[in-house]
C-alpha cells in the first residue's frame, strides 16, 4: 500500500512539473496552446519526470523535486491543473485574499507562536471540518463552482488517505498556495490602483 502511494505521489508531481513548464512556455507564446497540444505535452514532459533517466541519477526527476518541495496540497495541484486544462472563471480576488489571510494567521501559530495550534484541528476537528464546508459554500454562493469541486475533491482525498498525511490542512493549504494567493492579491490591488490612477489622469480637466 505504501509503495502504491509513493507511485501515485510521483505521478502527481510529474504532472505538476509538466503543468508548470507548459504554463511557463505559454507565457512566452503569443498564442494559446490548443487543448490537445497541452495534453500531449503533459504526457511527454510528465513521462520525462516520472521515469528514471539515468545520467547519474538513480531516482526519477519527480522524486528529487518532491524531496525538495514535499507533497503539494490537493487544492494547489487542482488549481494548477485546472488553470492549464480548463477554461472558465479564474480564482476570485476574495478567494486569494481569504487564503492569504488564513496563511498569515496559520503558519506563525502552527510554528509555535502563541498558545493555539491550528494544525491540530486538521486531525478530525468537527468545527474545522464544518468551517471548510462553509468556505466551499461561500465559493458556491460567489458563483465560483470550480472552487467548490476543488475543495470537495480535497476533502475526499483526505477521507481516502490519498497522501501520507492524515491532517486535513495538508490537503487544503501549503506554502506555495499561500505565496500564490498573497502575490495574486497584491498584484490585483496594484493593477486596480494603477487603472484608477490612469482613469483619473485621462478624465482630468484640461
Amino acid at each position: 500500500m505504501n509503495h502504491l502511494m509513493q507511485i501515485f505521489a510521483l505521478i502527481e508531481m510529474s504532472i505538476t512539473c509538466a503543468a508548470v513548464i507548459i504554463l511557463l512556455l505559454q507565457k512566452t507564446s503569443s498564442q494559446e496552446f490548443p487543448l490537445i497540444a497541452k495534453v500531449l505535452l503533459i504526457l511527454l514532459i510528465g513521462n520525462l519526470f516520472f521515469w528514471p533517466l539515468g545520467l547519474g541519477m538513480e531516482l526519477p526527476l519527480a522524486a528529487y523535486v518532491r524531496g525538495v518541495v514535499g507533497d503539494l496540497s490537493v487544492v494547489t495541484m487542482l488549481l494548477l491543473w485546472a488553470s492549464l486544462l480548463l477554461t472558465g472563471k479564474p480564482a476570485p480576488l476574495a478567494f486569494k485574499f481569504a487564503i492569504a489571510l488564513i496563511a498569515i494567521c496559520f503558519y506563525p501559530l502552527a510554528l509555535g507562536l502563541g498558545m493555539i495550534d491550528p494544525y491540530a484541528w486538521g486531525y478530525g476537528s468537527i468545527a474545522f471540518f464544518i468551517a471548510v464546508l462553509f468556505f466551499a459554500l461561500v465559493c458556491g454562493l460567489a458563483n465560483w463552482s470550480k472552487g467548490v469541486w476543488i475543495i470537495a475533491i480535497a476533502i475526499l482525498a483526505w477521507a481516502a488517505h490519498w497522501h501520507e498525511s492524515t491532517n486535513l490542512w495538508d490537503y487544503l493549504l501549503d506554502p506555495f498556495l499561500a505565496i500564490w494567493a498573497l502575490a495574486g492579491f497584491i498584484v490585483a490591488l496594484y493593477r486596480r490602483r494603477r487603472d484608477k490612477a490612469r482613469s483619473g489622469y485621462l478624465f482630468r480637466p484640461g
